[in-house]
This record gives C-alpha cells, structure tokens and sequence, in this order.
C-alpha cells in the first residue's frame, strides 16, 4: 500500500498534519517512537494556547490525539530508522524492520532540550525545573527564579522572567554572553537580574518543589546555594534529524525550510520545532501542521 502523507513524529505538530490530511480525503500516516503528544506532555498546564483555557499537557496530548484518530489517522509506534526521500514514492524503514511507502512526507520530529545533567533535574521536571520561560514562567510571579544559559533564548528567558518574578538569577558558564548585543545590553539594564558569569549549576534540591541550586564559580571554585523557586534550562535544543542528514538541507541540524513548510526535496516537507523558525512554541507546532499537511495535498493534486 502507498499512502498519500507519511508522518514522522505525533507531537503537535505531527498530528495536526494528520488531521488536516484526513481532512482533506487523504490517506495518511503517522509514526511514533515514543509517545504521542510530543515534548507537551513534560508540561503540567497549558494556558497560552488561544481559546484552550488551561489544561495539563497530557490533556492537551489526548485531545489532539484522539481528534487525529477520529478523523481516521493511523498511528504506528515505531521508530523511523532510514528513509528513501528521491523520486515520486517515498520509502521509510523502521526499527522492527518493517518498510512503508507515500507521495509525500512530512517530517515533525521535534526537538528534545538539552539537558544539564545534574542531580535533581529530572527529579524536579514540572516542579520547578522547565525548560520554557514563556510557557511556565506565569507560575512563578512574584518569586526569584533562575535561568542557566548564555545564548539568546538564555538572555531572552531572563528579561521575559524580570517583567514577572521578584528577581532573576542568570547562571552562565563563560566571562561574557554569546548572545546578540541587543540582547545582552536588555539583561545589563534590568535592575531585577543578577549575573552570575564563570559558573556552573551543581544540584537541584528541594521538597517536593525547587528550593535551591547549588552553583559553583569555575575560576575561584567558590560553591553556594541560592534559594530559588524554579530553574529555567537554557543552554540549547537538540532537533532530532539524525536520519535525514545529506538527504535534506539543513542549518545547524534543523530542516531548512520557510514558512511554507516545503523543503528542497519534492513532496517532502517539515513542521514544528525541527524546522529553522523563529518562535517554537505549541501554537506555532499546529500551525506548521496545519501548513504542511495543505502543501502535502497541493502537491499530490498538482
């Protein structure tokens, strides 16, 4: 059987692909290695999603999720492992060995956050551990929070953090930022931020929620603990495009394409957070969905 779309990936983005597919008549479908719903599912409550309301994100995962099936969507949970992008059948090969071919493809493999790898990260992940300021920094107004990080998402993170919280620790590891000058000149003039260069975060700790992070100064060895009530990770994403590397144009690891969703492969297109964009957020992830799956059809009647 040759579907219409193929699907790598059902987080957001992947599954809103899905559903736009179906609902345009085509015959699609979509494969998983973990779990649906994507990186979502780490965030205890969603709120910033227009007209939603507030709902867990394996709320929100179930949702999407069960709208895909309803509207026809096969899921299959399997890890891609190598893929055939040339000609007019695409051809995906999984983990258990088993192959499948489409028209078109759309890759929506999203991206994981890199982590610190310290003691009590994982332990204290949606408990004051994030790995998204705009997402979950509303949760922590009026109290002192933490960003680790250098880049621009760092330095970004912490002036969005100093407009709600009491004050804002910013935790790099170098003697400067690498992030835009622009950037950096907004952190230097908040008052709200306080700087901590040539240092590394040691362990998270706390009851229940984060209470403190023991950081430690490279250069002097000095350690201390700060009291704070959330660690914000900073220090860069991870998109997953191992399979696709020489088969489709990249920019550092991220599929290269525009809004449109196309890429330089024919009948191949991306969506969400594995693409090169701007704003990964989960609006922008259905969107792209949404985008890709229209240009997968536009495709196929053309």
């Amino acid at each position: 059987m040759i579907y219409d779309i193929a699907i790598i990936g059902a987080g957001p983005a992947g599954l809103a692909a899905a559903i736009y597919g179906q609902r345009a008549g085509l015959n699609t479908i979509t494969f998983e290695a973990n779990v649906h719903g994507g990186q979502i599912i780490n965030t205890p409550e969603v709120e910033n999603y227009p007209a939603l309301g507030k709902v867990s994100g394996v709320e929100y995962a179930m949702g999407i999720y069960e709208q895909a099936v309803g509207f026809g969507a096969t899921i299959e949970y399997k890890a891609v492992v190598d893929v055939d992008l040339e000609g007019e059948v695409k051809t995906l090969k999984c983990n258990d060995g088993s192959e499948y071919q489409a028209k078109t493809v759309i890759i929506a493999t999203g991206v994981v956050r890199r982590k610190l790898e310290i003691p009590g990260e994982d332990r204290f992940l949606g408990a004051g551990v994030s790995y998204c300021a705009t997402c979950d920094g509303l949760f922590f107004k009026d109290k002192t929070a933490t960003v680790v990080g250098g880049g621009n998402t760092a330095l970004e993170d912490a002036v969005y953090l100093a407009g709600i919280c009491e004050k804002v620790y910013l935790i790099h590891r170098r003697d400067e930022f690498r992030g835009a000058r622009h950037e950096v000149e907004k952190v230097l003039a908040n008052p709200k931020i306080e700087i901590l260069y040539d240092t590394i975060p040691l362990a998270i700790e706390g009851q229940g929620n984060v209470s403190t992070l023991k950081v430690k100064n490279v250069k002097t060895e000095e350690e201390k603990t700060l009291y704070t009530s959330a660690v914000f990770v900073a220090v860069g994403l991870v998109p997953q495009n191992d399979i696709f590397a020489g088969k489709v144009d990249m920019d550092s690891g991220y599929i290269a394409a525009g809004e449109d969703c196309t890429t330089n492969i024919p009948g191949v297109f991306v969506a969400g957070d594995t693409r090169t964009k701007s704003l990964r957020q989960l609006v922008t992830a259905t969107s792209d969905g949404a985008i890709a799956a229209t240009a997968a059809a536009h495709y196929l009647d053309n």
